[in-house]
């Protein structure tokens, strides 16, 4: 091998290798740096780590001083709704039909409230499926409104000098409901999953809200929704709001501008990202054509080698290990810049949104890998290919 590449080498131009290195570095720094640019900054813009996406939006009737019309979405009006080329997905919302108690506590402190429960279509739940799933006989998960812990850590806990709460001690709290209805009055055990901002509910599984209501109110029926939940398109869609104020519904302007701006973060990220990856595209021909030149350039040796018993991916190793190593250390390379960019935003955005909490690095890692490999293994097989083309022609 070493002999070999003493051989190949002769006509190796390191201007054309440092053209592509730094084509190939702009190109990944480019993808990286905005993959990762999003994963911090989205949270901050979305300003809610809940389990609705900011492209979800809730949609009520409008409650006037004296409405005497109903509240309720009729099948006829929510299937008119879903026929809206902004809307992408619609489910409604479930409540529940009993009167319903929640205990909450840790060690000897509790403190209790009346509530009630509401679902909507796993679907629109962004949680892992083995956390919001229930069985009979399960603690119940349940996600409660930010709003709520404010109450208790801002009100309740300075009041009676009792210890503020935060989002990660949900393990530590114990939590039941009582449920009471058609004669029966039950206790169970529950679990918090999470907190919401965008959510001004208690949200419990569906099965879990479809099998109470039939057990502790089996003679209510069924009731029409009171309030739908859309995956639009596109949260900046001017169709979208003439469209709820002709009809006289109602949508959280503040979750709806929440919306507009992650769309548009989205859409810069993409183009970026874009650039990025066209850029890559660029470099990548640039090194084929350098690493084809080369061959050329050396056909009459690679004849002979071949010639004399040495096979194709013999001949073609030093050339796939050039690429290889050039694309790794690109890789390597663009990725330390990366994270030192990183440092440096983070460090202003933290000045912008003090409680921001940096996203992770995996979704950027697993993005410049897996461009890594592609690229390697298509200059891999390019190089094959070509010393293959010499050995037919000889």
């Amino acid at each position: 091998m070493h002999l070999l590449w003493k051989l190949l080498r002769r006509h190796l131009s390191p201007g054309q290798l440092a053209g592509f290195a730094l084509a190939n570095f702009l190109g990944m720094m480019i993808v990286l740096l905005s993959v990762q640019f999003y994963q911090d900054l989205a949270p901050a813009f979305a300003g809610d780590d809940g389990p609705l996406p900011p492209d979800y939006l809730m949609v009520s009737k409008r409650v006037g001083a004296f409405s005497s019309s109903s509240l309720e979405f009729t099948p006829e009006e929510q299937g008119e709704l879903s026929s809206q080329p902004f809307v992408k997905n619609l489910g409604a919302f479930s409540a529940s039909r009993y009167r319903v108690k929640c205990r909450v506590g840790m060690q000897d402190v509790r403190f209790s409230s009346d509530m009630f429960f509401e679902s909507v279509p796993d679907r629109f739940v962004d949680v892992d499926a083995r956390v919001w799933q229930w069985h009979e006989g399960e603690p119940v998960p349940i996600v409660l409104p930010k709003s709520y812990l404010a109450v208790y850590n801002f009100g309740f806990a300075q009041s009676h000098r009792l210890p503020k709460i935060g989002e990660g001690l949900l393990g530590m709290l114990d939590v039941d409901v009582e449920l009471i209805g058609e004669g029966r009055h039950d206790i169970l055990p529950a679990r918090l999953t999470g907190f919401s901002s965008r959510l001004n509910t208690i949200l419990v599984p569906a099965s879990f809200l479809a099998w109470s209501n039939a057990v502790y109110a089996p003679s209510a029926g069924s009731q029409q929704p009171s309030r739908l939940i859309l995956q639009v398109v596109n949260p900046a869609d001017e169709r979208l709001v003439n469209y709820m104020k002709q009809k006289g519904y109602d949508i959280d302007e503040d979750k709806l501008q929440a919306g507009k701006t992650m769309y548009f973060l989205k859409l810069v990220v993409a183009i970026v990202l874009a650039v990025g990856l066209l850029i890559s595209v660029l470099s990548f021909y640039v090194l084929m054509l350098s690493i084809f030149l080369l061959v050329q350039k050396n056909q009459e040796k690679l004849q002979s080698l071949l010639l004399i018993g040495y096979s194709v991916g013999r001949v073609a190793l030093p050339y796939q290990c050039l690429t290889l190593g050039v694309n790794l250390l690109v890789f390597l390379s663009a990725l330390g810049a990366t994270l030192f960019v990183r440092d440096l935003y983070l460090e202003r955005l933290w000045r912008m949104f003090p409680t921001m909490q940096e996203g992770s690095l995996q979704l950027m890692l697993s993005f410049g890998i897996a461009l890594l490999i592609l690229v390697s293994v298509l200059n891999i097989v390019a190089v094959y290919r070509k010393v293959r083309q010499v050995w037919r022609h000889s």
